[in-house]
């Protein structure tokens, strides 16, 4: 008897745009027994959708593309009946009830404990019948999936490894056919699939081994010209149920590192903020604040108060204000404000000390995910593309053998293709494939990344068709960059943006909170360079910070309402002062609307979007560009 201890991981689609955060995710999630694919946006996760079967959805709300409500509802208007389960750092019942009324099945506030989320997992595959039960019975042929034992009657049947994969497959899901492609992907995966003739031989060799343990009747059906299914049971009853024993009781629960990287890029930044306004406070207790510092702490204690909020830490953005709010007065402070000042001070230092909280702002993806098929057998290079793919753009998928990439091939065919031209042992040249994939394959970008460097090579790669000859040892940067040449050229943005901040944090986290959703951002941190740049790039909307030195932006909506060209272009402004009268000023000198600072993504885009969506459509009726 062959015993196999064999548990099937249930498979989930994560969609989330947070690099960072996916990837912590993903790590959680593998760690405690689930197959994980991940899309970055929600155009891919739909295309994910509609190529492989998931047992539950994982998205996030403020995703790219296709948003989180309009992939719900095209999900649920199709038939999709799995379940979805929202992400989401809306806390509002206004959110919550759109997002369930949209098709989802249920909601994970963010920030989220992981073990309330894997919690959460659990009880929706329990209620969807993934994980109710442990043995998994046609007729008289039972699956045990504690003992990993199949009988038929009383006879146990030995069963391989992918064999019993196979039975388990179609017992778990007794009215679905499966194709081969489909059946590789739900067994196997797309990194190590075999061929789908494999499947033939595997099913073919099931089928004698169940027939020879004593199972008189023909358990698949072969549905001609798209797969297998189960066959109705001997008595015409559904005993083919309910999937696995929850095996997730004690889950192994990691930390989820919910720091965004975005965040190490700045932290220097704030770091060197603080230290101004420590060197006012040293000023202030030794009562010699010059006004030149006064003035330089005050700038930095607003900017402070704008972008920390912004990046995790809402509570620094409060001390901020409040140090602002001391530094703005004309008057010499008192003894007792000159205490609470230093005070302020030393909190924000301690605040800056912390891990962020969860950040509002996102990663901006590239505008398009491109798909790479990596054909190397170095470890090493390979860990190496895949760990900084995302930030690139792309999706690797990797075969370090020439029968590897083939069957890979077959199952989809990637944007472009990377690939070495030399293998140990006696495996044929990479040429070879070269020309394969050239003739099946035409309009595929193929860069070839060898250490062979001999004229005739270069000839060979030259004539058989490669885009790209690349030769080894390259750096990473090298590597994307020759891939990224070749790869199709991105769809054009759906609007550009213009913001203008004399904070780098600032233009930095705005620009990442708007970039994934199709925009193209242009920044600008010398408000006096405004006019030359606006002609230059001819931006649908400009976001103007109110408070900036030598030219502010009241000046800048004033600029642009009296020339005739520029009238009529939206304008939103971001301040800090939201008091009447700063609001009636910024009105009057010609704003279209205002942000608070610190900036919540949720509130910019939708202003944004929205802002660009309706001057469109007032422009030409007939024109929707912007989908949100």
């Amino acid at each position: 008897m062959q015993i196999l201890a064999i548990m099937p991981l249930m498979k989930i689609l994560l969609i989330e745009a947070d690099i960072s955060l996916s990837t912590a995710l993903v790590e959680l999630l593998r760690a405690n027994h689930y197959s994980i694919d991940l899309a970055n946006d929600g155009e891919t996760g739909l295309d994910l959708v509609m190529s492989a079967e998931y047992d539950l959805i994982l998205l996030d709300w403020l995703i790219a593309k296709v948003d989180a409500i309009t992939l719900c509802r095209q999900l649920r208007s199709q038939g999709y009946c799995k379940p979805i389960v929202l992400l989401t750092a809306f806390n509002s019942d206004t959110n919550i009830i759109a997002g369930l009324d949209a098709g989802a099945d249920d909601y994970v506030i963010k920030p989220y404990n992981p073990e309330a989320l894997l919690a959460k997992i659990r009880s929706w595959l329990r209620r969807s019948g993934i994980v109710a039960s442990s043995t998994l019975s046609w007729g008289n042929l039972t699956l045990d999936q504690n003992s990993s034992k199949v009988t038929c009657g009383e006879q146990i049947i030995s069963l391989t490894a992918n064999e019993y994969k196979l039975l388990e497959l179609f017992l778990q899901n007794p009215n679905r056919i499966f194709s081969r492609k489909l059946i590789l992907d739900r067994l196997w995966g797309f990194e190590d699939a075999p061929v789908e003739n494999a499947v033939t031989t595997h099913i073919k060799d099931l089928r004698k081994k169940l027939k020879a343990g004593g199972l008189t009747q023909e358990f698949l059906e072969t549905v001609y010209g798209m797969g297998y299914r189960l066959n109705r049971a001997p008595d015409h009853t559904n005993h083919a149920a309910t999937q696995q024993q929850d095996i997730h009781k004690k889950p192994r629960a990691k930390d989820l590192a919910s720091i965004n990287r975005v965040l190490e890029r700045f932290r220097n930044s704030f770091s060197q903020q603080v230290t101004v306004l420590e060197q006012a406070k040293t000023a202030l207790l030794a009562g010699n604040l010059q006004a030149q510092r006064k003035q330089q702490a005050l700038h930095e204690a607003h900017k402070l108060a704008g972008s920390m909020g912004t990046f995790g830490y809402p509570e620094g953005s409060k001390l901020a204000r409040e140090l602002e709010d001391l530094l703005v007065r004309e008057c010499t402070l008192n003894a007792n404000e000159i205490n609470h000042f230093s005070q302020l001070v030393t909190a924000l230092q301690q605040e800056l000390a912390k891990p962020p909280a969860t950040l509002t702002a996102q990663p901006a993806p590239l505008q398009q995910t491109h798909r790479v098929l990596v054909i190397d057998d170095d470890t090493t290079l390979r860990e190496q593309l895949l760990a900084s793919a995302g930030a690139w753009g792309m999706r690797m998928k990797i075969a370090p053998d020439l029968i590897t990439a083939r069957s890979l091939l077959a199952l989809a065919t990637p944007d472009a293709v990377l690939l070495d031209l030399s293998f140990p042992g006696n495996q044929e040249d990479g040429l070879t494939l070269l020309h394969e994939l050239v003739q099946n394959y035409p309009n595929l970008p193929i860069v070839v990344f060898t250490a062979r460097d001999s004229l005739a090579d270069r000839l060979a790669v030259s004539r058989l068709g490669a885009r790209q000859f690349l030769h080894k040892p390259s750096t990473i940067e090298q590597i994307f960059g020759t891939i990224t040449r070749v790869l199709p050229q991105a769809k054009p943005s759906l609007a550009k943006v213009l913001i203008v901040d004399d904070d780098p944090v600032i233009l930095a986290g705005l620009s990442q909170l708007l970039t994934p959703w199709g925009l193209e951002v242009i920044t600008l941190s010398q408000p006096q360079q405004f006019w030359e740049i606006l002609i230059a790039t001819s931006p649908n909307l400009v976001l103007l910070d109110l408070e900036m030195p030598i030219v502010n932006g009241l000046e800048l909506c004033q600029v642009l309402r009296q020339d005739a060209h520029w009238g009529d272009l939206p304008i939103l402004v971001v301040t800090a002062h939201t008091d009447s009268q700063s609001l009636q000023q910024a009105f009057a000198a010609g704003a279209d609307d205002f942000i608070n600072k610190p900036v919540l993504g949720p509130e910019l885009v939708t202003r944004v979007m929205s802002r660009i969506e309706r001057t469109r459509a007032r422009q030409s009726p007939k024109l929707n560009i912007v989908q949100t």
